[in-house]
């Protein structure tokens, strides 16, 4: 006895396939460029928002009072400098990028020898980082049924793909 299973049209198929992976390389930029967007919005919020319990102090032109952080919390905001330099940036196709282009974030984000870490980039990501992930789950379960339903169709309307 003979079984001979043949299969036409693979290359065909396998085509389709590749115009879907690149089909589907939008909605997961879009998933990233979100989760960025996501963090520059928790660590303006962290700023602008939140308790500050570090010293008050008086400042000058314009003359105003101002209460500071204290270490371990994220920045105050006084002038709004910092929270205007943080930026999403897309570098290329599949990474994006969180940063702040105040010259002195780095030393708020890590502290000095002199000033305790007030950091707001790192909690932003780690507060972030669920709902990022989840998202991400989402999208590959919805482009999973998606591929299956796509499948479906081709082995339903194209039953000679595969002969017996």
């Amino acid at each position: 006895m003979k079984i001979q299973v043949k299969v036409k049209g693979i290359k065909k198929a396998m085509d389709s396939l590749k115009s879907l992976e690149k089909d589907l390389e939008a909605p997961f930029r879009d998933v990233i460029l979100g989760g960025a967007q996501l963090i520059r919005s928790e660590a303006v919020k962290s700023i602008m928002q939140g308790p500050k319990t570090g010293r008050i102090y008086e400042k000058y032109n314009p003359r105003r009072t101002h209460r500071a952080s204290a270490p371990g919390q994220a920045p105050a905001s006084d002038t709004g400098n910092l929270v205007s330099q943080i930026q999403v940036k897309s570098t290329n196709p599949d990474e994006v990028t969180v940063e702040s282009g105040a010259n002195y974030s780095k030393f708020l984000e890590f502290g000095t020898s002199k000033i305790l870490p007030r950091p707001f980039l790192f909690p932003a990501t780690e507060r972030s980082r669920p709902k990022i992930q989840q998202a991400v789950f989402n999208k590959v379960v919805q482009t999973i049924k998606r591929l299956i339903k796509w499948v479906i169709i081709v082995l339903l309307y194209r039953k000679q793909f595969l002969t017996l």
